[in-house]
């Protein structure tokens, strides 16, 4: 995903290097595409730390629950063994 936004900033950076356009307003324009690209990373990354969080939080909840399984088969099982 990183990679498609750097493409498409460069992409766009060189296009305004192309277009006739004065300097001031090719650099006014590459600024304004630096920012946007800027803030579409930032919310791209703080969506895959929300998306990283919810998956950790659903491992952390499924290895619990496999604890509490496993103590629960494991308690079960024990007055079994002592009365053999």
């Amino acid at each position: 995903m990183l990679a498609f936004l750097l493409g498409a900033v460069a992409g766009a950076a060189v296009a305004l290097l192309y277009a006739p356009a004065s300097g001031e307003e090719t650099r006014e324009r590459l600024g304004e595409k630096a920012r946007e690209g800027r803030e579409r990373a930032a919310e791209a990354a703080a969506r895959g730390r929300e998306v990283m969080n919810r998956g950790r939080q659903s491992v952390a909840t499924a290895i619990e629950r496999g604890r509490e399984a496993y103590e629960q088969a494991r308690a079960a099982t024990e007055p079994a063994r002592d009365g053999a």
